[in-house]
């Protein structure tokens, strides 16, 4: 019987009137905020009817699926989902204009404030955000969202499926991320994009905003390394290149995870972001981090919580998680068919940990072509016939937005576009319209196999079987998915039914023994063969897969860092030691 309410340590300390209340944007960081994150209403039905009698309480922002929604309930086909609450603002709060921000829901979601409607928004994973202005009056205030998700496959779905079993997961419906209020003057800043360059020592900051009054000051630490006056360009913006002294050149590494402060004024306005020095490239068989070769060494980061699915019960979840395989050796996550609220990213940018981001798949996936095929060894190109116009459309719509969404974090190294034939087609093109619109980041354009012609590395997936490397071009190769090994813990998983792995382990001391013999044989192995980077499945335990170095309730770690350290340790001085040998 599966247990939807296997608690971690952060949910079990929820308040429920104000989850998750931190700020959530901090690449454009202003000080008006507040969190309508809490207990709203609820209703289901096929109606769509707002006036619909709630239902029960919700706690926003977990899915009703969730646990820690206190809903427990999974939305049908054909079903509505209706959210309301009230607010007021707090004296002195309102300005120019009114602006509601949604970080994500899933599928097509509808806005309406006292009645109105103020707008929607097609897709699952990227913020959205409504004028509230026009709808606004003083006093209490109704607001009501409207979802309906009937698993769209036209839309990025990632690892979801109804039913949900083995690598697939229960689909969450409806608001997942924090719910704000901001509000803002006319002469405000509402965008900045800042590009660091090492080699000069210069930042270019790129601004749009309605004045044409601007300051910037940069700080490190505390010390102001820099104050002056933007200048207007030709487009309408404001751009300035700021110099910095070679001394003050400090470079950003999972080893060392420099910020630099930045703030940016109007007569009116204030913003605060942030910026790194850090260059990350393929240069043939290897990976160059700020121009010096480089390891990545991480594990496949699914982000899901037993309690609250696609939400964390607080960001301590994503800090544990990041922190937990620093000190097991790793330096890397590979985001997994997911993005994250921009909290995740912020706190690996801040704590040194490298992203490799995946895309979120459309389309149908099939077990015998994309699955059966590929691990009998038949990973030519796949014809494209499940994968529609309007799918097509929208995977290309997402992953623009999400590179424009993720450019601020020096953390983010790498894109995974085509996870395993997933949704897969024209490769090649995607390749050259994301690399177009993010040329500082390295692209894996077909992870695991139905490799095309373009991309940055060669991707491979093994499981199963020993790894073996055979270099098809002049790129470096990332074994992408391995390893797998699954332990079930018993009180601390998600259902009793058989455990999903690809290697079971009876007891920590084997899973232990075999997880050092895997990197001490097939990885360090496997270096003199040209392997630059390796990805291990996976950080935790997900529903059925028991697969995890942490349960699914992040409470029980299943392998020692004193053990498990000094291998990786060894991993590093063997590649450092290759590669000064070339």
């Amino acid at each position: 019987m599966e247990n939807p309410a296997l608690l971690t340590p952060y949910g079990e300390a929820l308040d429920p009137s104000c989850p998750l209340p931190e700020y959530p944007r901090p690449s454009l960081r202003r000080d008006s905020y507040l969190c309508l994150n809490g207990i709203w209403d609820y209703a289901i039905g096929k109606s769509g009817d707002l006036s619909e009698k709630p239902q029960g309480k919700i706690v926003v922002p977990f899915p009703p699926e969730s646990a820690l929604s206190g809903v427990g309930r999974t939305l049908r086909r054909g079903e509505y989902l209706m959210l309301t609450t009230t607010f007021s603002l707090p004296q002195g709060f309102l300005r120019d204009r009114l602006l509601l921000h949604v970080g994500a829901s899933d599928q097509i979601t509808e806005i309406f404030c006292n009645g109105v409607p103020v707008g929607s928004h097609e897709g699952g994973y990227l913020p959205m955000t409504f004028d509230l202005t026009r709808a606004y009056r003083s006093g209490e205030n109704r607001l009501a969202v409207r979802v309906r998700d009937d698993l769209d496959l036209r839309f990025p779905t990632g690892k979801q499926r109804r039913p949900r079993g083995g690598i697939w997961y229960t689909p969450i419906s409806g608001i997942w991320q924090t719910v704000w209020l901001e509000s803002v003057p006319k002469e405000r800043v509402e965008s900045l994009r800042i590009t660091a360059s090492p080699d000069a020592g210069t930042v270019d900051l790129h601004i749009t905003a309605a004045t044409n009054l601007l300051s910037v000051s940069i700080h490190l630490d505390g010390e102001e390394l820099f104050e002056g006056q933007s200048v207007e360009d030709a487009r309408g913006g404001y751009t300035m290149r700021v110099t910095l002294p070679r001394e003050k050149i400090r470079l950003w590494s999972p080893e060392e995870p420099t910020l630099y402060r930045v703030a940016v004024r109007t007569p009116t306005d204030r913003v605060e972001s942030y910026f790194a020095f850090r260059t990350f490239r393929a240069d043939g068989r290897r990976f160059l981090l700020n121009g010096k070769p480089y390891f990545p060494n991480g594990v496949l980061d699914q982000g899901y919580f037993s309690d609250g699915i696609y939400t964390p019960a607080h960001y301590d979840a994503y800090r544990n998680d990041i922190l937990s395989m620093k000190r097991l050796g790793f330096n890397t996550l590979r985001k997994h068919i997911k993005i994250e609220p921009e909290i995740f990213y912020y706190l690996c940018d801040s704590l040194g940990m490298l992203v490799f981001q995946d895309m979120v798949n459309v389309g149908r996936y099939s077990f015998f072509k994309d699955t059966v095929l590929p691990f009998a060894g038949l990973r030519r190109r796949r014809p494209y016939v499940t994968v529609n116009a309007a799918q097509k459309e929208n995977f290309r719509r997402t992953a623009l937005a999400a590179v424009r969404l993720l450019e601020p974090h020096p953390s983010v190294v790498l894109y995974t576009i085509f996870n395993e034939g997933w949704g897969q087609f024209d490769g090649d093109g995607m390749y050259d319209l994301l690399r177009r619109a993010d040329p500082t980041r390295v692209y894996d354009a077909t992870s695991g196999w139905f490799a095309e012609r373009r991309s940055d590395v060669q991707s491979e997936h093994i499981y199963f079987k020993p790894v073996r490397l055979v270099r098809r071009e002049e790129r470096p190769i990332l074994l992408s998915e391995f390893g797998g090994y699954s332990l079930a813990v018993q009180g601390h998983r998600f259902g009793s039914g058989k455990p999903f792995g690809y290697r079971l382990c009876s007891d920590r001391e084997s899973l232990e023994r075999d997880l050092l013999a895997l990197y001490e044989r097939e990885v360090i192995g496997n270096l003199g063969q040209g392997l630059a980077g390796a990805i291990y499945t996976q950080l935790s335990d997900v529903e059925d897969e028991c697969n995890g170095l942490w349960t699914y309730d992040r409470k029980v770690l299943k392998v020692s860092e004193q053990k498990l350290r000094p291998v990786m340790q060894k991993l590093y001085e063997t590649f450092d030691k290759m590669q000064r040998n070339i």
